[in-house]
């Protein structure tokens, strides 16, 4: 079994329910589980301040005037809910480029076909491709270059054609 089919199994079985998969070949045998994670996450509805002066030294914070908050506002965000993610397959470092004097693999604006090289991934010194898995366009990064990422992290977001 190649090192590609391998990936594309592993991939598949993330998106799945399956637990577990085994195959055997000849003189290959390979094991794949997924890993079970009880996550719990805890928000807090409002934030809370530190108290670090005593309670006569306290003074409110003075609100801004209507046209300067006017100003802070931000715009409205774009809708994101036709964007696709690119996820990073294995865990390692995120480069952009194949070779520092090679030009970036991918870039906001830039259109791409599913199977086209998007960026590379550093694990265990072995510097692998990864392919876009949609055709589109790509509307941001959101890593920087030469930085960690984690399994299954979202790399690029690709509007689909």
């Amino acid at each position: 079994m190649e090192y590609k089919q391998i990936q594309e199994l592993i991939k598949t079985i993330n998106k799945s329910n399956i637990g577990e998969l085994s195959i055997e070949e000849k003189d290959f045998k390979i094991t794949i589980k997924q890993k079970k994670e009880n996550i719990q996450t805890f928000v807090n509805a409002q934030p809370v301040a530190p108290n670090f002066l005593p309670q006569a030294q306290q003074t409110p914070l003075p609100q801004p005037s209507a046209p300067a908050a006017a100003q802070e506002k931000k715009p409205a965000a774009a809708d994101t809910s036709n964007l696709v993610a690119i996820k990073s397959p294995m865990i390692g470092t995120f480069y952009r480029r194949s070779s520092p004097d090679k030009p970036l693999l991918a870039e906001v604006g830039q259109e791409v076909k599913t199977g086209q090289a998007v960026c590379i991934i550093e694990a265990m010194k072995l510097f692998n491709e990864i392919e876009s898995e949609v055709s589109g366009t790509i509307v941001k990064v959101l890593v920087d270059d030469a930085s960690p990422v984690e399994f299954d992290q979202p790399l690029f977001l690709v509007e689909p054609n």
